[in-house]
């Protein structure tokens, strides 16, 4: 099976079409006719994904989050893209079409939170809207995000009103405020909430919680390797060992 195939099979299950404009996601690195060896799922493409990478004999890895996002102006040795040029290493990224598609990054953080009744806000269909199984006070369904993501710490704000209906968005979705509030949710889970939507959250009676970049996307890693694995047919396919959230909490 060919790198193509893999692109195939990820772009059926979420469309590459549908990512976002300021997005680049897709084939980043590689020759699409090329055999696959193995494949290395990972949320970032990283030092120590490279390593892993070809310590496992892999020649494939698929990310969540671009390796090239930016257009690149020089190609020298300490870049992440000049080391897999380097090491023969491909990269395949799916990132807001992921996002945005079923099954994806914000159906998986709801089913891990067991929302029921989910349902997807417009515009850019990023956002879930579920409903809890009991209500909660602020404080209690932020201990209880912490427990359901396996966290070690999340931040929030009390908007000062029991949790019901919750609104949720992978990654960084705190420009996403309006639609939630207009959805009805009493809370909203995403991550890297800056300072003014806390601010902006409380003063409109949302509890917001801020779960991290890594602890609401990380999870869709299964869901992607097993679509790389369906393409593959095979077991060289594998979650990187070396993939972890690179802040610290002590």
């Amino acid at each position: 099976m060919t790198i193509q195939d893999v692109y195939n099979k990820i772009d059926q299950a979420a469309p590459f079409s549908l990512a976002m404009e300021f997005d680049n996601p897709g084939l980043l690195v590689g020759d699409p006719s090329e055999e696959v060896n193995g494949a290395l799922v990972a949320l970032d493409v990283t030092d120590e994904v490279i390593s892993e990478a070809v310590s496992r004999g892999a020649n494939l890895i698929v990310t969540h989050h671009p390796v090239i996002y930016s257009p690149l102006k020089r190609v020298t040795s300490d870049l992440l893209v000049w080391k897999l040029v380097r090491e023969n290493l491909s990269v395949i990224s799916a990132h807001t079409n992921l996002d945005i598609a079923r099954g994806g990054v914000n159906d998986i953080l709801a089913e891990k939170l067991a929302l029921s009744g989910v349902e997807t806000l417009p515009p850019d269909h990023m956002v879930r809207v579920g409903t809890v199984e009991r209500g909660m006070t602020p404080p209690e369904f932020a201990y209880y995000v912490k427990r359901m993501l396996e966290l070690p710490a999340v931040r929030y704000c009390d908007g000062g009103q029991a949790v019901e209906r919750v609104a949720v968005c992978g990654g960084s979705g705190g420009s996403c405020l309006e639609e939630v509030i207009a959805s009805g949710a009493q809370a909203f889970v995403t991550g890297d909430v800056k300072h003014s939507v806390m601010l902006e959250a409380v003063h409109r009676g949302i509890t917001l919680i801020d779960a991290g970049h890594y602890g609401t996307e990380h999870h869709v890693l299964g869901y992607l390797s097993g679509l790389v694995r369906d393409a593959l047919g095979g077991d060289a396919v594998a979650i990187a060992r070396s993939d972890a959230d690179p802040a610290t909490v002590i």
